[in-house]
């Protein structure tokens, strides 16, 4: 087991990593917001469902889901199907223009990860790979009421309790590298 040391400095590295979700919103094109592309991923990734199921694997309000749907929905990048066994539902699925998007996310990802990482190996990449999958495995889907396996957590405050405000964390230090280390030594 790892010293509580490192669990802390864990907490502080995984609370700086809006840096890197900034960073990836960046390459979103204007008219698709993040969650216009969150909603696109768990339609290729779950297939079609009814918006209900997407509220909960978004982890948002109905309200919100409603609204990410709405704007792909005018965008041709989703249709909204009757439910064949529930005509009061409507059944989300992904256009090819939705398709299309979503390869072309894709694609401006990997670029700005390549580029971004340039300096990392292919083995470094794949032990982050490697340690980012076993985190969410650890951890489940940890919504209280869902449908994953995680471990018990607490469950999240209800909107009208008052939520306590974390501590501010300082950004990460930039990643030492070969080329780094050698301007710093003269």
């Amino acid at each position: 087991m790892a010293a509580k040391s490192q669990y802390a400095e864990l907490a502080r590295q995984l609370s700086a990593i809006g840096a890197v979700k900034r960073g990836l919103s960046r390459v979103l094109p204007p008219d698709c917001p993040g969650g216009s592309a969150a909603v696109l991923t768990l339609l290729e990734r779950h297939g079609e469902m009814r918006m209900s199921r997407l509220a909960e694997l978004l982890a948002v309000d109905m309200s919100v889901t409603s609204r990410h749907v709405a704007h792909a929905a005018e965008r041709g990048w989703i249709e909204r199907a009757p439910d064949l066994a529930d005509r009061r539902s409507r059944i989300l699925r992904l256009t090819p223009a939705g398709r299309e998007l979503l390869d072309e996310l894709a694609r401006r990802t990997t670029e700005i990860f390549a580029r971004t990482l340039s300096d990392w190996t292919d083995d470094e990449v794949g032990q982050l790979n490697t340690m980012l999958a076993r985190l969410r495995e650890n951890f489940g889907d940890c919504r209280p009421g869902r449908y994953g396996s995680g471990p018990a957590v607490a469950p999240v405050p209800s909107p009208a309790a008052p939520v306590p405000t974390p501590s501010p964390v300082p950004e990460a230090a930039p990643r030492e590298t070969p080329a780094r280390r050698q301007s710093q030594d003269g």
